[in-house]
């Protein structure tokens, strides 16, 4: 369960959600949710991503509906604690394809009483855990799986099925690249896949 109050509101602490969830499960949007809403209540944000993920704007974290909040895309995850200096909330997006540093800088900055609210995949497109994200989920005090709908069941949808030929770990890509399945659409389409592969090789 998700809460924004504090119990003892005399202590002054920070502490860190995790958005996760497939590809189109609406984990940006989540977040820019609750960004705006720390923005309208007077509060001091800054956004951070990846400066791979150059898929909508160099700037700008935008949902896949287009939603979007200004952001600062860094290199490496090293270079979030200084610009974050001063900030009541920090939100990352894509946190997935940060270094594993990310995980220290996400509780340095909530020891420091800074808010930080990170949305990223939980999974990667062949269903193993992602990147740095098992840890940030291990270390957080709220953890929201969100979920897409599965385009071949319409059941729920928690995995990230790649439909393009592309192996590599990192594919930034959107409808054309990845297609969100429940585990048995995910499992019947994987074997499937596999299949086609041994068949082309023998």
């Amino acid at each position: 369960m998700f809460l924004e109050n504090t119990v003892n509101s005399n202590e002054q602490f920070g502490w860190i959600e995790v958005i996760c969830g497939s590809m189109f499960s609406g984990k940006t949007e989540e977040l820019i949710r609750r960004l705006k809403r720390a923005q309208f209540a007077k509060q001091k944000i800054e956004i951070f991503k990846p400066a791979i993920d150059l898929r909508y704007d160099d700037e700008l974290v935008t949902s896949h509906d287009q939603n979007q909040i200004p952001s600062t895309p860094v290199p490496a995850a090293a270079n979030i604690p200084i610009l974050a200096d001063g900030c009541d909330v920090v939100g990352i997006d894509e946190a997935q394809f940060f270094d594993d540093e990310i995980i220290k800088v996400c509780n340095d900055l909530a020891n420091r009483g800074i808010r930080v609210i990170v949305a990223g995949l939980d999974m990667d497109f062949q269903g193993n855990p992602f990147g740095p994200m098992p840890a940030l989920m291990a270390t957080a005090e709220y953890v929201t799986k969100v979920h897409a709908i599965c385009t071949r069941t319409g059941n729920l949808a928690n995995h990230s099925f790649r439909t393009s030929e592309n192996e590599s770990i990192v594919l930034l890509g959107e409808k054309e690249d990845y297609e969100p399945l429940s585990r048995n659409a995910f499992l019947k389409a994987i074997n499937k896949q596999q299949k086609k592969k041994n068949d082309s090789s023998s």
